[in-house]
């Protein structure tokens, strides 16, 4: 196993305790499934700040080739990652090796975290560069279902659909999702 999507998010909205805190719960969950050997980061972008500048989220994962759970290949690269990979239902499993609730499942839970565009790069929707729970601002968010509420490319995007309403636990629940973050290992 080499990705999956978090089985659980941190509880705290979009509040992960920065990327630190993001590659720490990817990191939690691997060992807890017995791929802890390996070096697990959340797919998450940041803004620049005074003094830092923007991370991609592409550029934290390693080179790939990344598979699920079940052995099961969703990108061979970077390129195939953010071109014609094979994310779905059916292949972005939790690190247990079962499916996310999606589109028309109760709950809903197919707003993955990401803060990114569709090539992996850093958007201005980070919740403060995962470190707010507030009602304020706002988080972009892939659906990993590739299901929208349209067939336009951002709606079935897995890591670039829209913005959540807001940082909080109850706001993500609110767009239909959980907290929840793609993790890869980049080694």
């Amino acid at each position: 196993m080499s990705f999956f999507v978090s089985s659980t998010g941190k509880g705290n909205g979009a509040d992960l305790g920065g990327l630190a805190g993001a590659d720490r719960h990817c990191q939690t969950l691997a060992t807890a499934a017995g791929a802890g050997q390996r070096t697990w980061r959340a797919y998450l972008s940041t803004t620049a700040t005074a003094g830092a500048a923007a991370v991609n989220a592409r550029d934290r994962i390693g080179s790939g080739p990344w598979q699920n759970a079940k052995g099961i290949v969703v990108a061979n690269n970077i390129e195939e990652l953010h071109g014609n990979n094979n994310l779905n239902k059916q292949t972005a499993l939790t690190e247990k090796g079962d499916t996310v609730s999606g589109s028309g499942d109760a709950p809903s839970m197919h707003d993955i975290l990401t803060g990114s565009t569709s090539d992996g790069r850093a958007t201005d929707a980070t919740c403060n560069n995962w470190t707010s729970s507030s009602s304020e601002g706002a988080a972009t968010v892939g659906h990993h279902d590739r299901t929208g509420l349209d067939d336009s490319p951002p709606a079935k995007s897995w890591n670039s659909s829209h913005a959540t309403r807001g940082c909080s636990q109850e706001a993500l629940k609110a767009t239909g999702g959980a907290g929840l973050t793609y993790c890869f290992a980049a080694n």
